[in-house]
């Protein structure tokens, strides 16, 4: 098993992307910390992996909550060795001078401050292990941003340059950090995404921007995490790995 013996931290993990990362990482021998602000959730969740998964409810833009998930971490399980940092919100697509503020400041309280808090927390437990691999979902947005998602892209193009900062910072501590990018994906936000209903009309219009002809879907984005977390990619730091269908091309 490729993470056999790592312990991870997996932000969002109720539903979704997160979801789906946590659920690989612990198939293929992680140990996991499945913290979602979705309580009910994530612990519906992880209960059909046994001691695997431990469901942890918290706040990500909150420094005690996201405290709370590394201390389960390292008391459950030992160490931290990865985290995820999937947990992500969006405002509804629509004319960025109809978004509020509150709207703004909870967009990148949750999208930006949540790196910064679960850095400061996880990074000194990754140095005592001999390094680590911090996993941080960005978005196509970041980089080919479209008008109606204004100020989620710009939360996006943070994320994106925090981890390369990161990654250049960390790397004498043996700590990796990448990205993944994926574009519009099938998960609970999509019809924020597009700002209308999910029917076939409106999606077509989506689709026609990207090559292979369909959105993301949970499993691409595990996928990549996995290959980010697993040792094979040790000498791979600070990429934005696109995960988007030719999106970007």
């Amino acid at each position: 098993m490729k993470l056999a013996g790592k312990v991870a931290i997996v932000t969002g993990a109720a539903s979704g992307f997160g979801r789906a990362i946590a659920e690989r990482f612990a198939l293929e021998g992680a140990s996991v910390v499945a913290a979602d602000i979705n309580g009910e959730g994530v612990r519906e969740f992880a209960g059909g992996f046994g001691d695997k998964i431990i469901p942890v409810q918290g706040d990500v833009s909150q420094k005690d909550d996201i405290d709370a998930m590394v201390r389960t971490a390292t008391e459950a399980f030992g160490a931290v060795d990865i985290v995820v940092n999937n947990a992500g919100i969006t405002h509804r697509n629509r004319p960025l001078l109809e978004v509020s503020e509150v709207e703004f400041d909870r967009i990148f309280a949750v999208n930006v401050k949540s790196i910064y808090l679960a850095t400061i927390a996880a990074v000194p437990k990754m140095e005592k292990r001999g390094g680590g691999s911090i996993i941080n979902i960005a978005s196509t947005a970041g980089i080919r941003p479209r008008p109606g998602l204004t100020w989620y892209n710009g939360s996006k193009g943070a994320v994106i340059t925090l981890t390369k900062s990161m990654a250049a910072e960390l790397a004498p501590k043996n700590i990796r950090v990448n990205a993944i990018n994926p574009v519009m994906g099938e998960t609970r936000m999509l019809t924020q995404f597009m700002g209308s209903p999910d029917t076939p009309e409106n999606r077509a219009k989506f689709l026609a921007g990207i090559p292979l002809g369909r959105l993301s879907r949970p499993h691409d984005i595990a996928n990549a995490a996995i290959f980010l977390a697993d040792p094979a990619s040790a000498f791979i730091t600070g990429v934005a790995l696109e995960v988007d269908g030719g999106r970007c091309i």
